[in-house]
């Protein structure tokens, strides 16, 4: 019996590079390739990029120059070790990978991962592999999926891609250069990918894209599906009782999204809408097509659909040309929204993009500080938000045993982790649990009684609008 060759996949960044790490284990799973958690144990060792992070490239070389002295200490022992650079790094520099690093064997690009093996095997026979061109599309605009068969589940809840790149261009972002034009996977092969996971397990789905409420997969009736239309389709499939869905943009909420959240008890009530910057100034340096006063009304009807909605973001500090004023508008901003949490950075130039020729940058002092001030704010309304569950009765999803004996884990609607003194039997339930106390950022808890109800989601806890910490 052949020995099992074993698979190293180091992943960054956003949930579609977690995806795509999954697909790219699923694609060489037939090669023979079993996951390891050692790298000094992997004969493939795979670094899944990604460009949006501050100097990721050089996070990259310092990555590979580790990885030297492990291929080096493999071939002293007659092991042959491979080194795949994948993903949006790997797009946007494959070249120059290529001309730097001669330790590397095969450059990926996002959109070409299905081609591991073949690239594998060229390099095998005695040449490095380069493969970032954007492909050739099947006949609706998307990449040809794994065979049914390479969709495997991953525990409880599991990510579907549904829609990958993106049209807006903003300023700041590589993503329409690495990911390319938005394309939408149809909704027959989306259902069968859901209808798969669901047979293996999984209960709760999330649909990702980097523009996926720009979904506009075709349907069944032969027309475009909105991402509301889609997610009230998937929530009739057996066994399949919680959806999510990110990252959007705030100017692709269409009513349908808005109704889904308002009529499908499965579809959560937790919506990640990036912003990026409280300033309408700051929003058109930024090419991000919505003013502030856009993204307002558009939380205000998620909030007319579903009183107990809660929202999470992404922010920029410093971005060009930013003024104490502008970002007194962003702070302005979230006191006014009150989030349950929220991603914040510095800017930092990507080569290629149009902000990186802005000229009137702001300090690395200011961006420290303006940085500062901002998760201040985020953190004081995430555990405001955090503690307002306490006496609450929420409906967890059970996922997995904890770290103490004794304990399983789950999720609320909010992504919250909650933990309970229980059986492993429940795991895969969804059960109402009573929160008595919060640690840092896990609340724990007591099942409930089936007879006791859930509280109406007017009483579930919300951040106050005046929350302050600026």
């Amino acid at each position: 019996m052949t020995e099992p060759r074993k698979l190293h996949i180091k992943s960054y960044g956003c949930q579609m590079n977690v995806y795509d790490a999954q697909r790219m284990v699923d694609t060489l799973a037939p090669e023979g390739f079993v996951e390891t958690s050692r790298v000094d144990d992997a004969d493939l060792v795979i670094l899944n990029t990604c460009h949006i992070r501050e100097k990721a490239s050089e996070k990259v070389y310092s990555e590979l120059g580790r990885l030297r002295v492990a291929k080096d200490a493999a071939a002293l022992t007659g092991r042959q070790m491979n080194i795949v650079v994948a993903g949006c790094v790997a797009q946007a520099e494959g070249n120059e990978i290529i001309r730097r690093a001669p330790v590397v064997d095969v450059v990926v690009g996002p959109q070409s991962y299905h081609h591991l093996p073949q690239l594998l095997a060229q390099a095998k026979a005695g040449g490095r592999a380069l493969e970032t061109e954007f492909p050739i599309l099947d006949k609706f605009g998307f990449l040809p999926p794994p065979k049914p068969a390479a969709i495997r589940a991953r525990g409880i809840s599991s990510f579907v891609t549904v829609q990958e790149g993106c049209d807006k261009f903003c300023t700041f972002c590589v993503v329409p250069y690495t990911r390319g034009s938005e394309v939408s996977r149809p909704v027959a092969k989306i259902i069968d990918d859901v209808k798969r996971l669901a047979d293996n397990g999984v209960r709760e789905i999330t649909l990702i894209g980097q523009n996926v409420n720009g979904y506009h997969g075709d349907g069944p009736d032969g027309r475009p599906w909105a991402l509301g239309t889609l997610l009230t389709r998937l929530a009739e499939i057996p066994g399949i009782v919680r959806l999510r869905y990110s990252t959007s943009h705030p100017r692709d909420v269409e009513d349908t999204l808005i109704e889904a959240h308002r009529d499908v008890p499965a579809v959560m009530p937790y919506v990640h809408l990036p912003v990026q910057s409280g300033s309408d100034r700051i929003l058109g340096l930024m090419n991000r097509k919505h003013t502030a006063k856009d993204y307002l009304e558009v939380i205000e009807r998620f909030r007319g659909a579903r009183q107990d909605i809660a929202f999470t973001s992404d922010f920029i500090v410093g971005f060009p040309g930013e003024s104490e004023q502008d970002f007194a508008a962003t702070l302005a901003l979230v006191t006014q929204i009150g989030y349950a949490s929220a991603y914040s950075f510095k800017y930092s130039p990507r080569p290629g993009t149009p902000a990186a020729d802005l000229r009137e940058t702001v300090s690395a002092t200011v961006m420290d500080e303006r940085l500062v001030r901002l998760q201040q704010l985020i953190d004081n309304q995430q555990s405001a938000f955090n503690a307002a569950m306490i006496g609450s009765t929420v409906d967890v999803l059970f996922e997995r045993a904890a770290r103490n004996p004794g304990q399983i884990v789950g999720r609320t609607p909010w992504l919250q982790p909650a933990h309970v003194m229980a059986s492993d039997a429940i795991i895969g339930q969804v059960l109402p649990v009573t929160m008595t106390s919060l640690e840092r950022y896990s609340l724990l808890g007591n099942l409930t009684k089936p007879s006791l109800s859930t509280p109406s989601i007017a009483a579930l806890p919300s951040v106050p609008s005046h929350t302050t910490g600026a």
